[in-house]
């Protein structure tokens, strides 16, 4: 026995250098996903889908709205940051409804009309002031939705700027006889107007509860794979259980790495109807969560506790001692700032789209999305959402099972058999 005082191990340099190297990279990780994913999404925005909706009915062979629709999708201003699609308003309707659209801007249908009053001398009173309705959706997103209405705005200003110049040009000397009112209007005649085009209710956290509501079933699966993990290990008494000052050793079970793994996945799955019916209760029931389709709310979050869960499992089984931060970077730390929930796809950089492909936090997200804000519609996110866990299950079962089972093949056991003691007792012991 070491008569050394436990504080000498302060002068190793291995201590110092493993934990600081491992602190470090951490440290520097979660600063590059975090802050690099979100430092400059304008930026880096490509293609963030936004409607263009012509209504306008027309005036004779004058329709404005055509104007202003060709004009917006041929310019040039906003470069590739938009993707100006063009439809109809009920094709809007759905997609805003879906998720698919951050925004929309529709001219209505009487533009043409009211702007062609502006320019008669027979108008008397106050002329009214066409509109263009930009539509935010904070469903997809609050940051989506602001940088869609940002751009939506300057396009609708934009296009009441050339339709004043082009009434400016065809009134010509004929501007004098108009009322005082037409002429101040003529300069800008459109008036913009912001709605919310796809309404949530109160208790939606401005379209943000989908986010924290995924993020509490992957925590909870993440977490409860690391307790778990140790439970099993304890249970089959190749570990120690220190409850404050006391610790607690169990005879030692013998159970290969497969087997093991297979017992902590069971104990996982089984525990999920738990704490799926909990966030439920909580988030609902407590705190009062807008929400609907509870029993497909209830079924989807046991199955992404789960899925999470036997993933995080896999890691810790498969990579031991530092699985718990390759589990805490591929579940929270890379999972976050691409989930789509804060900062949009398209706002993100490449390296971030792509791996948003298949974190797992973005695809539960979208299930959620689905299930909370869009009726569970299958192609707003849930149908993606089912099939990514699917594939994410099987890969974890693979990959987890396929390494351990060469680790058993390759006889890499966890108590090698001439280390193991023949007998071992249940002792409680204080520290």
């Amino acid at each position: 026995m070491s008569g050394s005082h436990p504080s000498r191990v302060l002068r190793a340099k291995p201590l110092w250098i493993v934990n600081g190297v491992i602190t470090g990279v951490l440290a520097l990780l979660f600063a590059v996903f975090y802050v690099g994913a979100n430092i400059d999404p304008v930026d880096h925005m490509t293609k963030l889908p936004v409607g263009l909706v012509n209504a306008d009915e027309g005036a004779g062979q004058v329709n404005l709205g055509t104007r202003i629709t060709e004009s917006i999708e041929r310019s040039t201003a906003s470069g590739d940051k938009i993707d100006w699609r063009v439809m109809g308003e009920k094709e809007m309707k759905e997609e805003l409804g879906e998720g698919k659209l951050y925004g929309a801007l529709v001219v209505p249908a009487h533009f043409t009309s009211s702007v062609t009053a502006l320019t008669s001398t027979t108008t008397t009173g106050t002329p009214t002031r066409p509109t263009l309705t930009v539509l935010t959706n904070q469903s997809a997103g609050s940051v989506g939705s602001s940088l869609a209405r940002a751009a939506t705005t300057q396009a609708a200003e934009n296009a009441s700027a050339q339709v004043g110049r082009e009434l400016t040009a065809r009134t010509g000397a004929q501007r004098q006889t108009l009322p005082a009112a037409a002429r101040v209007l003529l300069a800008d005649p459109a008036a913009v107007r912001v709605e919310d085009g796809h309404p949530l209710g109160s208790h939606s956290g401005l379209g943000l509860t989908a986010f924290y509501y995924a993020l509490a079933l992957v925590v909870c699966g993440m977490l409860s794979a690391n307790v778990i993990s140790g439970q099993v290990d304890h249970a089959l008494g190749y570990t120690h259980n220190d409850m404050g000052p006391v610790r607690l050793h169990r005879p030692l079970i013998r159970a290969t790495r497969v087997q093991t793994l297979a017992i902590s996945a069971t104990l996982m799955t089984a525990l999920s109807l738990l704490m799926g019916t909990l966030v439920m209760v909580g988030a609902v029931g407590v705190m009062g969560m807008d929400a609907s389709h509870l029993p497909l709310l209830w079924l989807f979050s046991v199955c992404a506790i789960a899925v999470s869960g036997i993933g995080a499992l896999t890691l810790l089984a498969v990579f031991g001692t530092p699985g718990m931060l390759v589990v805490t970077l591929v579940f929270i730390g890379m999972a976050v700032p691409t989930s789509g929930a804060t900062t949009p796809l398209e706002a993100l950089p490449g390296f971030y789209r792509f791996l948003a492909e298949f974190e797992p936090l973005r695809q539960i997200t979208g299930g959620v999305r689905s299930i909370l804000y869009y009726d569970a519609q299958g192609d707003a996110g849930l149908t993606r959402a089912w099939l990514m866990m699917a594939a994410g299950l099987a890969a974890a079962v693979l990959f987890g099972f396929g390494v351990l089972g060469w680790y058993d093949r390759k006889g890499l056991h966890r108590v090698p058999a001439e280390a193991a003691p023949e007998k071992t007792a249940v002792s409680v012991q204080p520290r």
